[in-house]
């Protein structure tokens, strides 16, 4: 999805949030936690059915993702988001892209979410 950070930039930057959290720990958390059955679809009113199989491959290819990515970063910028000049937002960074780590302070900034 556009516009939507992959999950492990999500778990970089997240662990900063709070100093007994690392990106590591947080994606485990999330893995051990990340099972639905039909009947947690049941109550929703959705407008199509939920494809279980499918919706579980994605999370299971989302949390490899993660993995790969927590693997790839320089432990000194954990907890950073990292921003794209030349994309003007957020970025998981790719092979030789050019992006500047953005570290969170007091304050910090507010989302803008654009539809």
């Amino acid at each position: 999805m556009a516009g939507i950070l992959p999950l492990g930039a999500l778990c970089w930057a997240a662990s900063s949030k709070d100093p007994g959290y690392t990106p590591a720990l947080l994606l485990d958390l999330l893995r051990r936690r990340g099972r639905y059955r039909p009947e947690d679809f049941a109550r929703l009113a959705l407008t199509s059915p939920v494809d279980l199989p499918a919706l579980k491959r994605r999370w299971l290819e989302a949390l490899d993702g993660a993995l790969r990515f927590l693997a790839s970063r320089d432990p000194d910028e954990v907890g950073c988001l990292y921003y794209s000049p030349a994309e003007a937002r957020f970025v998981e960074p790719a092979p030789g892209q050019q992006v500047l780590p953005h570290f969170g302070r007091p304050g910090g900034v507010l989302p803008v979410v654009v539809s």
